[in-house]
């Protein structure tokens, strides 16, 4: 079987759309162009209802109690009933992806959303990091037997461990682990972007980043470290609001993103040492005639220089020459060689 994410030449750039349609479809669509304009591979859809996430309760743990929270003040039911996509959506949306040449896919939160998305023929499917410890959920996306990318979030490597299993077990052929800290929005200094290269050698899989930093320099960073896949939040403005808007780009920092992601990648190359394309070896130092010499002078420091360019003997040299005796006369400016001593 040919796995999709094992055709990757450069950062695959997924923009999350969340809520940040602001229940228009027309918007939702035009977040679509707006995304395929900006470069990216693809764009994301989350697949629930309030009903499938939680219970209608607006006290205790299903109220949004701390201050610091964006979502301060809402109780979870309200909140994903402001966020969620309407499934009829999720066809049209999908088709405009195609027609500009971008992937379409979304992240299930339950099994009704997997079964719907199935028969929307989606090429694979993303797990969110609240989501990663639901085993049953796992076993159910996994049977589909395509491709997942999961969002670690705060797992820790047993509960990692433990999804990697069951996704393989269950017929998963491919699994890409992002690097991800829930916190919304995230700060760079708590991202541990030095997970991302143990974690590729601890569960023998491609890795990425979710990115919910502002800004685009940790995701930058992460391709530095093997992250292949970069999933970001997306919206047209800010200045719009949305539930997601605050830790969202806007499609001037997404494209950014997509050009220094790629230069990122680019500049990997491979081990390398000595020339490469474009230096030149003439740029370093070498020794050359510094004054005019009649034949039979004696090099000394004083008519022999280390200077740029590198035409001439090494400048390693020097030790050598001073002392002997030009065969010539010599102009000011001649590259020392073997042939004039």
């Amino acid at each position: 079987m040919s796995l999709y994410f094992d055709k990757l030449k450069k950062p695959f750039i997924i923009a999350e759309m969340s809520g940040n349609h602001n229940h228009s479809l027309n918007r939702a669509l035009e977040i679509v162009e707006a995304a395929a304009k900006c470069g990216v591979s693809a764009l994301k859809l989350q697949t629930y209802t309030a009903d499938t996430m939680t219970l209608n309760i607006n006290e205790g743990e299903f109220y949004i109690s701390n201050p610091s929270s964006l979502w301060f003040g809402q109780s979870l039911y309200d909140l994903y009933e402001k966020a969620y996509t309407p499934w009829e959506w999720h066809e049209p949306i999908f088709k405009r992806c195609r027609e500009l040449g971008i992937i379409g896919f979304s992240t299930p939160f339950d099994h009704t959303a997997v079964d719907f998305l199935e028969t929307l023929n989606v090429p694979f499917y993303k797990i969110a990091s609240f989501e990663m410890t639901d085993q049953q959920l796992i076993k159910k996306v996994a049977q589909t037997r395509k491709p997942i990318i999961v969002s670690t979030g705060m797992a820790t490597v047993s509960e990692i461990d433990e999804m990697v299993r069951t996704a393989r077990e269950n017929g998963c052929p491919e699994i890409v682990l992002l690097k991800c800290t829930s916190t919304y929005p995230a700060k760079a200094k708590y991202s541990n972007l030095l997970t991302i290269p143990h974690m590729k050698d601890l569960f023998n899989c491609r890795v990425g980043l979710s990115d919910h930093t502002l800004g685009i320099g940790v995701s930058v960073a992460s391709v530095a470290l093997g992250a292949s896949v970069i999933e970001k939040h997306f919206t047209l403005s800010r200045l719009d609001g949305g539930v997601d808007a605050e830790f969202s780009l806007e499609p001037k920092e997404m494209e950014l993103l997509v050009d220094e992601t790629n230069q990122a990648w680019e500049s990997l190359g491979s081990i390398h040492y000595g020339l490469t394309k474009g230096e030149r070896a003439e740029g370093r130092r070498s020794l050359y005639i510094a004054k005019d010499m009649k034949k039979g002078d004696i090099f000394t420091e004083m008519n022999v220089r280390s200077i740029r360019p590198g035409k001439g003997l090494e400048t390693k040299y020097l030790d050598v020459v001073i002392g002997r005796t030009a065969k010539t006369d010599l102009k000011k400016g001649t590259p020392l060689s073997w042939d004039i001593l």
